[in-house]
Order: structure tokens, then sequence, then C-alpha cells
């Protein structure tokens, strides 16, 4: 029988039965905040050989913690909060989780029913803590000495393990009531279960979970290739995106593109940037190509695929707005992905199965494709020498130099806010398989800094970049770092304040813009990082960061202050656009 099964008491019996169901079906991490009313299932994660079970401190750190673990494995991780409060801490990386499809089994242990409604002690209404946001959820029963209820047990965990996989992948929540006693006592309650192995023997019959499949037949994705071939003035849009397997993703990509003969323009999140030889007619700089009406005139397209998600550059999403192009997005989920309420045909499948078994000949380049990619070559000609010739910390240009000098297969995460907006304008297409990551379901700054550490645990040294406010909302994260295994280099950029507001038509009214908008910190980040035994370095010059984004730490954190000026960077931003845009005008 599993050793990991404790028999002391029927909470403790029922609490491992549960961690060796998820174990035997797939669940290798378990992200647990301390309480006492969740005693019997930390104990038992704690416990379980199979599963790394990581204590965590805060909980809203820990679930953001967990999310980035599932962000960048695609498999479930689970989370442990108390009763009472705890749980709701929980909330931002919950609605993430569900927004960005990534998978999470979160617990919340509560009290049992009688200890409701009657001013128990750290006691609340738990069920559907998180509204509508899990793609599944449900209190368990309270334990019982039942073989029943332990059959009842297995499925219910077997489905919650399903749901949080697909077809559209998201958290489920499960509330846990559990009477004392909660420490794993013996009293010999369900002794007899040990002798008899009837409980042990469930655990062989441990129901298996399919794979989401498509809902696409192959005679229809082969349809709809023979349609999309006929087209002259197509064009692939492809959003952000963090597959599993990044290089088979963009072989598929780059396969269709060759097919149709389509230009590819491609999200800064998106692999495909960096993955830049497997995808031809790779286009980046759409946004300032896009900024002149005659140019966006002459590009319109007939037929639109879009993969996943739109990108998020306004420019790009005013003007397909505006074309009103027959547009067909390839998503396996079941989630509204047409912003624009363009009336696009939503095709259920992966781009992968679109091109698995294409037999298919490569089309020559078009006039259109051509075009295309004359101006997103001196786009990046022209971007590469205004950037390269500036001196000054200008942060746009930190996304700029990541994209061509940190490590091949780096994982980088990037903060929500003018972080990842300085990666969709900058980030220089390459090969250097950077894996992206960033929490866009909901595009806040919460759990920032846990979420990277989440990517980079047990993995390969990873950056952050991010900005000063994004970085101090979620300084608890650094309370990881004993037991953080990995490396992490932070790459804040402090303008003191919130630059992205700067770009708001609000900036111009001040006051109350700096104090309620900006909302300026004066936080002395040498001291911050002394407090929670991080290494810290300010750099004065990009000779500076370029040597610390080659040379990322491999284990530990460290904190990069790069020092900016947050108004002269939002002019800078407005001043290099324009330029670009009058410079493809007259070259």
């Amino acid at each position: 029988m599993p050793a990991s099964l404790s028999y002391a008491n029927l909470n403790s019996l029922w609490s491992t039965f549960l961690v060796e169901t998820l174990a035997g079906l797939g669940l290798r991490r378990a992200v647990i905040s301390p309480g006492s009313r969740s005693a019997p299932l930390a104990w038992a994660f704690a416990l379980n050989a199979k599963t790394d079970a990581i204590p965590v401190l805060d909980e809203r750190s820990a679930a953001f913690f967990a999310l980035g673990l599932a962000q960048r494995t695609r498999t479930p991780v689970a989370l442990l909060a108390t009763s009472g409060t705890a749980g709701a801490h929980f909330f931002p990386a919950v609605m993430e989780a569900r927004e960005a499809g990534v998978p999470l089994i979160v617990f919340t242990a509560d009290r049992p029913p009688e200890m409701r409604d009657c001013q128990a002690g750290q006691t609340a209404d738990q069920q559907k803590l998180f509204g509508h946001f899990p793609r599944w959820q449900t209190e368990l029963l309270l334990p019982e000495r039942s073989v029943a209820l332990f059959r009842y047990l297995r499925q219910t965990l077997a489905h919650a393990w399903e749901i949080s996989q697909g077809p559209s992948p998201g958290p489920v929540h499960l509330n846990l009531p559990f009477r004392e006693p909660l420490a794993p006592t013996a009293d010999d309650s369900v002794a007899a279960w040990e002798k008899s192995g009837e409980i042990a023997a469930l655990l062989e019959r441990i129901p298996p979970v399919l794979p989401a499949r498509c809902w696409l037949s192959r005679h229809e994705r082969r349809a709809y290739l023979d349609y999309w071939r006929k087209s002259e003035g197509g064009l692939i849009v492809a959003g952000p995106a963090q597959p599993f397997d990044a290089s088979g993703y963009c072989r598929s990509v780059g396969r269709l593109a060759r097919t149709l003969g389509w230009p590819v323009l491609t999200d800064g999140l998106s692999p495909l940037r960096n993955f830049e030889a497997t995808v031809p007619g790779l286009v980046t700089r759409y946004e300032v190509i896009l900024r002149s009406a005659a140019r966006g005139d002459s590009l319109r397209p007939r037929k639109v695929i879009q993969l996943g998600a739109l990108p998020a550059g306004k420019t790009l999403r005013s003007w397909l707005g505006r074309a009103g192009a027959d547009t067909f997005v390839i998503d396996p989920s079941d989630r509204n992905l047409d912003p624009l309420h363009g009336s696009a045909r939503a095709l259920r499948s992966r781009v992968e199965d679109f091109t698995a078994d294409m037999e298919m000949p490569e089309k020559p380049f078009s006039a259109y494709l051509a075009r295309w990619l004359d101006l997103e070559t001196r786009a990046v000609d022209l971007a590469r020498d205004i950037l390269a010739g500036e001196e000054a910390l200008f942060e746009g240009k930190l996304a700029w130099l990541a994209s061509r000098h940190v490590p091949v297969d780096t994982p980088c995460f990037i903060a929500s806010s003018m972080p990842v907006r300085d990666i969709e304008s900058y980030w220089e297409a390459g090969n250097r398989r950077v894996r992206p990551y960033c929490n866009r379901g909901v595009n806040g700054i919460d759990g920032t800094l846990s979420t990277a550490l989440g990517v980079c645990h047990d993995h390969r040294p990873g950056i952050l970049l991010t900005g000063d406010l994004a970085l101090l909302h979620d300084t608890n994260g650094f309370l990881s770092r004993p037991r953080f295994r990995g490396g992490l280099t932070v790459f804040a950029v402090n303008n003191r304040g919130g630059g992205i507001f700067e770009k708001l038509p609000m900036a111009r009214f001040d006051p109350p813009f700096e104090a309620f908008f900006a909302t300026p910190q004066e936080v002395d980040f040498q001291s911050l990082a002394a407090a929670y035994g991080v290494e810290y370095r300010k750099v004065a010059s990009w000779d500076e960061v370029v040597t610390l984004l080659e040379n990322p730490c491999s284990e530990g954190i460290r904190l990069v202050e790069i020092p900016t000026d947050r108004k002269a960077d939002t002019a800078a931003r407005e001043t290099m656009a324009d330029d670009l845009s009058r410079r493809l005008d007259e070259s």
C-alpha cells in the first residue's frame, strides 16, 4: 500500500488519500501557505514523496508563485490556504489564471457547517469565494468513515483535474471543511482500514484523464487550408502565446505561413519573435508601419488568420477593425477572442493540428508579402540605428538590449504596464529561443515578482523586466528567497512612479495627476534588497546593463536598479515613433 497514506485518524487518511489521488493523476507541485484549519492537507502534501510542497508565507505571493509554475509547465499546480480571509488573497491570481488559461487546483480549508454563521473565529462564507472565475468549483463533503465517500473524493478530484486542463484551461476551486483533530494524532478511528487495505485499493483505480480533443475534424481543417490558399492579400496575426513546446509551435506557424504565402504579424509575447528562422514573413514593427494612414490603406488585408488572442497594440487593433477582413481565429479554447466584434469565425483547434498532416507546396512571395517585408526591414534597421545611439538611460532600450543579449533559452518574465509595451515596440526578432512570460490575462501588476519566481523555480536562470511600482506591489515575493531553487535577475526601471499614466489625457491635469495617478515613491532599493537578503546592483550605463543581461545570476535573486526619467521617456517614445514613421516614408 502507498507509504504516504496515514491511518492516524480520519482527517489524516482523507488528506493523504486526496494527495495520493492527485499525485496519481499527475500533480507534482503544491504551493502552501501556513494555517491551522488547513493543517491536515498541508501535512499530507509535505509528507508525500511524489509532490514538491513549497511553503510561501504570503497568500497573494503564493498564488502568483503557483501561477508562474503552472505557466511554465502547462500542468496544474495545487494551491492551499487556511480558512477565513486567507483564501481571499488568492483572488487576483485566480482571475489571472481564468483569463490567461492557466491550470490551478485551488484548495481553501474551511470550518465545518456547524461553526458557520454563529460568529465562530476565522469563519466566513467561502463557497463560490472566487465568483465565476473558476472553471469549476465545489465544496467537498466532510470526511466520513465510508468507503463510498472515498470513491466520491477520488472521482471529484479526477473531474477537477480534467476541467483545469481543457479544452479551456483555468483554475478550479475546492473548499474543504475539516472538523478537529487537525493534527495527525492517533485515535484508532480508521485503523481497521489499514489492515483491510480497502482504501489503498482505491488508489489502484484512479480514472485516467485523457487530453482535450480539438473540435475540428481533419477534413474541416483541410477545407479551410484549401480556401485560404486561393486568397491573395491574406495575413496571419499571432498574439501572445505560451505553448509548452515553443519550438514545435513556431515550426507549425512557419509551415502555415509558407503554405499560404502570407506575412505573420507577431506580438512581442509570442515565441515567434525568438525563433525567427522558422517563420518566413515575420513582421514585428507593425505598430510603426501602420502609424501612417496611407501605408495602412495600402496594406489592407482581405483575409486574416488570428492565432490566439489579438496583440495588444492599439494601432494594429484599430487598423484591423477598419479593414473589415474575413477573420478566422485558430484557438482550441471556448473563449471569445474577437474584441473588435468583427464576426470572426472561431476554429476550435491548435495551429499545430492544422499543419500536422499538411501536404501542400509552398507558395511564392506575393507582392503583398514583399511590401510588408520591405517595410519591416527598413523599420528594424532605422530603429536599431536610433536605439544604438541612445546613450541616456531610456527605459525602452532595455527591452531592445534584452532581445539581443540574454543567453539562449532564457525565460523572460515581463511586467504588465510599460515593460510589456516596450517589448511590443522594441524587442527585436532573433533566434535566441527566449521564452517570454507575462500576466496578460487581466493585465494587472499584481504578483509580478512572485510569478517570475514561480516561472524560474527549478528551472533555467531567468530575468524579470519590471517597473518600480509593479515590483513594489509585490515585494513580499522576496520572502520566498530562502526556498527559491534557481536564479532570477530583476531589472527594475525606477522612474519613481507610474510611467504608463503619463500617456493618459489625465496627465495634463496636475494636481491631482502626480499624487493620485503617477503615485511617486521614494523607496531606497538598496535598503529594500538588504532587508530581504537580495543581491543589489545600481547601473549608470548601458555597458553595465549588457554585462548583467549576458550573465544573469544562476542562484538566488539579484536586483538591478536602472534609474530613468519618467517624463523624458514618455516624450522620447512619441518622438521616436513619429521619427521612425517619417523616415519610413522618406527612405
